[in-house]
């Protein structure tokens, strides 16, 4: 072999080796950052853990922190709102009443006509306009509504429309019919409503417009959820949303309430606005990634066990652990995707649609991470990691809900082995409806917490639509005329 086709060959081989040395480094690296954005999922799994230990932890620190708040104003990080109502439906209301639903995304205006013993709702109509900056919006809407009712829907003479107004935020009720708002929250921030009588100030407003109406019952989605349920069975005791924000109801003892001082309800029972989404604990399996979400807020250090469970967040709670791991594996490659940066674009329904992705490529997956976060060419690997993210963010809201379930049963000692009595539990919420898998999971994780003998008394039901037609049927049951024979 002749000296330029030696030196031919040693450049060749070297080249050959230079290029293998690169695929070689480049496998390294490209394997190094794979394994940190692994190890990041880990310990972000690890951290969000609930064993049935911790879980029961939560429980007893619910059940304690109810009755610290039962016990006096400001005792206890739930706030444990006394809401006036002592009279939930029992199937045998009559007549025609109206609801307005101020709660998650929209305004609606409901007319729900009730037939008596044995007919239950014969009618349900409904309309619905977009979230609203004051009350005007949604008392025109149910001015218009009013308005192209026939003849047959008209009250009798002398008798008033009477409404039942769904306010999901915290009130500091002051009556079954007037409460002052304590503070927004679910991302809500509108001026100088804090500290106002939301029934008066609707109230003024559907004067303005002459609209002949009256508040007959102020009432939050979650007591409308209840009372919805109530209606149906007579066995449910609490209702619960899951939806955008998250809050629960349930009946209480009344002689079991100290900070009630006025004369016992002839019912003997009054319904308790937690308000659990304030709920915190030391028990509460926290991470990093809700810390940062939390400092983001529009109410830093409030709402904690809401950014934990609600639809609200458990997207971004995803978003933000994909974007760590783009930041320190450049696990979507060499720069960080833009929009994987801005707080709440993927949301909840984008979470929830990857999570059910059942496609042998996910796909549902990689179009969800295209169109919403504008990342393309993911490998099936990638989105497998992305399924398990929402698995981990979705089971452990689930599972925390089901502890705070447990906490309200434990409360009423509702779980005694032997107890044959049914207690049901009513649900209401987009995130409780549509997402399969947390809904799933929480009832098998109560399930698990109860024990089979005692989980066969305990029932979860879905109650339909409880923050509009819940809300009609306590304006029923606190109609100013009840007992007035129908003319």
């Amino acid at each position: 072999m002749g000296k330029v086709a030696v030196g031919a060959a040693v450049v060749c081989a070297a080249a050959v080796c230079a290029a293998a040395a690169l695929v070689v480094r480049h496998r390294m690296r490209s394997s190094g950052k794979w394994a940190r954005a692994m190890a990041i999922v880990k310990e972000f799994e690890e951290k969000c853990g609930t064993p049935l230990g911790k879980l029961r932890q939560v429980a007893d620190a619910m059940t304690v922190e109810m009755h610290a708040g039962l016990a006096s104003e400001g005792g206890s990080k739930l706030k444990m709102l006394i809401s006036y109502v002592d009279n939930l439906p029992t199937g045998n209301e009559k007549g025609l009443f109206y609801a307005l639903d101020l709660g998650g995304t929209n305004f609606r205006v409901l007319r729900v006509q009730l037939g008596g013993q044995g007919k239950h709702i014969i009618n349900q109509e409904f309309d619905e306009v977009a979230i609203p900056r004051h009350l005007m919006t949604g008392t025109a809407a149910l001015a218009k509504f009013v308005a192209t009712e026939s003849e047959g829907f008209h009250p009798a003479p002398g008798r008033q429309r009477e409404l039942g107004f769904t306010f999901s935020f915290p009130v500091r009720q002051l009556s079954i019919s007037s409460g002052t708002l304590i503070k927004w929250t679910k991302g809500f921030d509108i001026e100088d409503a804090v500290g106002q009588d939301v029934v008066g100030e609707l109230t003024k407003a559907m004067d303005k417009i002459g609209l002949d109406m009256r508040v007959s019952a102020l009432v939050n989605d979650t007591i409308g959820t209840l009372a919805g349920g109530r209606y149906c069975n007579q066995d449910v005791i609490a209702g619960v949303i899951l939806g955008t924000g998250t809050n629960a109801a349930y009946v209480e003892r009344a002689h079991a309430i100290p900070k009630w001082h006025d004369l016992l309800p002839k019912s003997g029972e009054m319904v308790i606005n937690m308000e659990w989404g304030n709920f915190r604990s030391s028990h509460l399996p926290l991470t990093e990634y809700d810390q940062a979400l939390d400092d983001d807020s529009l109410n830093p250090g409030e709402q904690i066990f809401e950014k934990i469970i609600s639809g609200m967040y458990l997207g971004d709670i995803v978003r933000r652990v994909l974007c760590r791991m783009a930041e320190e594996a450049a696990f979507f490659g060499d720069t960080v995707p833009p929009k994987l940066r801005i707080p709440l674009i993927l949301r909840t329904p984008d979470m929830s649609a990857m999570h059910h992705d059942k496609s042998s490529d996910l796909r549902v997956v990689g179009s969800k991470l295209k169109d919403v976060l504008e990342i393309s060419n993911t490998s099936l690997k990638m989105r497998k990691v992305v399924v398990e993210l929402c698995d981990i963010v979705a089971s452990r809201g689930a599972r925390l809900s089901a502890a705070g379930i447990l906490g309200i049963l434990k409360k009423l000692d509702t779980i005694r082995d032997g107890e044959k009595q049914k207690s049901v539990i009513g649900i209401d919420g987009g995130l409780y409806e549509h997402y399969t898998e947390f809904r799933t999971c929480l009832e098998s994780t109560l399930k698990e917490l109860l024990g089979k003998e005692v989980a066969e008394n305990i029932v979860i039901e879905h109650s339909n639509d409880g923050s509009g037609a819940g809300a009609a049927l306590l304006a029923a049951s606190h109609s100013q005329y009840v007992g007035v024979e129908e003319s």
